[in-house]
């Protein structure tokens, strides 16, 4: 691990001089409010969190869970297509379901996975005193004030009185945003950078100098886009588009230029300081001053009262059994050109170089899991499984944690249960969590989410020639019986035996089987039964050492 939590997004070592940058978060109030934009800035939001480390984002996966396959639904796929078509991101996986739980707050997860050499990972902290604080990006404005406080932190009713504080999302200003960060890194000319995400400004600015640095901003210097902006509106526009670097001042002129060429407005708003503070300034006084560390680590905590309740699963519509490949249709998935594997069937696996991949997964809780414990568990479990079944050994873990209220007891301690059930189960595997994301209060008229943590994983494949596939005429079928870490380890590792491994999970056996014959465009001749584990094919003769085998049938 070469970054864990606390910064824009995880990293970890791949060897060979090859680090992945990755991090799930939820854009869940916007996109309720207003789907395409929520669902399109959400996915504009993650990359930059992968460009601050220094990144370039090859993969995008996205977690959706709605009410229905309806209009909202649709909308929201569509904006997710739309940003990362339009930006040149390949959307490589995920999931997508439908419980009347999520009708009237709808989750929207996005997660994405860059690649940098070992020796570039960046951080957002303010370093170096007198250096300049530069914003480059796209122009600020009122769109998404409140976006934090008016959308993420409250319950969703009345929720189109809030349509105003969603952020509006430019994709191919995205793209040059990304194209110029990644080459003023590869240069050298930023010490540190930092996504201007949500309470724009002033969260930026104060997790840049959290560690004891300090900011003055001047927000007369802020570019905006609409007349007579209060000093305030500049300092929480979530205004999309937009990154701060930390300059010296010897590179300023090569920062401006480079820039231009991409057409980018750029300035410098402020410098960094020793003070430790978080210093606003405008009209020439100081307009709003606060230790950065009060904003930051050292803010105010407290224990919230925790109250165990009894969970039972709950009965699941079977529109969960239906197709979803119009679903994934929408996205390009491979553009980039290093998309091995794509999507449709557990995890996708990119190239990274001559001869290596990595397979990547993002998976919530089985639908009417209502246990916060077993989802936990659940989703961290499933998602590395994923990964396995496409030949990759797991690695590390980012997670997105979705529910309702914490100040209510009974969702305390929901949210407690479901982190210890993923902290269970990566210690199991023995792999870390190296990023997240937290979405609360996601409930309307006092009616709350399920616990809906949601998991990414990311896995290194050894050898690209290897890795599961499509079941061929002639085939075995089997199901291998088992659950933790001990089988998700002898299923990466026997991956190469396999043509086909496909994880059980959701509607059963049955439905694995359906989904494996639509994969591989051949039907099979199987016995359906009820078990858990991996339907694995593989050719006559090959041997299987796992003594928990189940013969389904073979291929046609």
């Amino acid at each position: 691990m070469l970054q864990g939590p606390g910064e824009n997004a995880g990293v970890i070592d791949l060897g060979d001089g090859v680090a992945v940058a990755f991090k799930a978060e939820s854009h869940n109030h916007p996109s309720a409010v207003e789907p395409f934009q929520g669902a399109a800035t959400g996915v504009g939001g993650i990359l930059r969190d992968i460009v601050a480390m220094g990144a370039r984002p090859i993969a995008l996966l996205d977690g959706l869970r709605f009410g229905a396959p309806d209009w909202h639904f649709r909308r929201a796929v569509a904006g997710i297509g739309h940003y990362g078509n339009c930006v040149g991101v390949p959307n490589v996986g995920g999931e997508c379901a439908f419980d009347e739980a999520y009708a009237q707050n709808p989750l929207v997860n996005a997660m994405c996975v860059g690649l940098l050499p070992t020796e570039r990972v960046l951080s957002a902290k303010a370093q170096g005193v007198g250096n300049a604080l530069v914003l480059y990006g796209a122009l600020t404005g009122r769109d998404g004030i409140g976006g934090a406080s008016v959308l993420a932190s409250q319950d969703l009713e009345g929720s189109d009185e809030k349509r105003p504080s969603v952020q509006i999302g430019d994709p191919f200003r995205g793209k040059a945003l990304i194209e110029v960060s990644l080459d003023l890194v590869e240069r050298g000319l930023v010490v540190s950078l930092q996504d201007c995400g949500a309470a724009g400004l002033a969260s930026s600015l104060s997790e840049m100098a959290r560690d004891g640095m300090g900011v003055d901003v001047d927000l007369d210097q802020v570019p905006v886009r609409e007349e007579d902006m209060e000093p305030w509106e500049v300092m929480i526009s979530e205004s999309q588009e937009r990154m701060v670097a930390v300059v010296a001042p010897e590179r300023l002129d090569d920062v401006l230029a480079a820039c231009a060429r991409w057409e980018l407005p750029c300035t410098v708003i402020g410098e960094v300081t020793d003070h430790g503070e978080l210093r606003a300034h405008a009209g020439g006084e100081i307009v709003g001053s606060i230790p950065a560390g009060l904003l930051t680590d050292e803010c105010p905590r407290y224990d919230v009262a925790r109250t165990p309740h009894a969970v039972a699963a709950v009965p699941i519509s079977a529109v969960n059994d239906e197709p979803k490949t119009w679903v994934f249709e929408q996205y390009d998935h491979l553009v980039g050109s290093r998309t091995v594997r794509r999507p449709g069937l557990d995890a996708a696996v990119l190239r990274i170089d001559a001869t290596r991949g990595i397979a990547v997964s993002l998976d919530g809780p089985p639908l009417g899991c209502r246990d916060p414990l077993e989802a936990g568990w659940r989703a961290v479990m499933d998602a590395a499984m994923n990964v396995a079944c496409a030949g990759g050994e797991p690695l590390a873990l980012t997670d997105c944690l979705n529910f309702g209220n914490p100040e209510k007891p009974e969702i305390a301690w929901e949210l407690e249960q479901a982190i210890e059930g993923i902290s269970h189960a990566a210690e199991s595997l023995g792999i870390p969590v190296v990023s997240g994301n937290v979405s609360l209060y996601n409930e309307t008229g006092g009616s709350p989410i399920p616990p809906t943590p949601v998991v990414g994983c990311v896995g290194l494949v050894r050898d690209l020639t290897q890795i599961p596939d499509r079941w061929q005429r002639g085939d075995r079928i089997v199901l291998l019986g088992g659950m933790g870490h001990g089988f998700v380890h002898f299923i990466w590792r026997h991956a190469h035996l396999f043509s086909l491994a496909h994880d059980v999970s959701d509607g059963g056996v049955a439905l694995a089987l359906r989904e494996a014959e639509a994969w591989s465009q051949l039907a099979a001749d199987t016995e359906i039964v009820e078990d858990a584990g991996v339907v694995v094919s593989f050719a006559p003769g090959v041997e299987i050492p796992w003594d928990d085998i189940v013969e389904l049938g073979e291929v046609r």
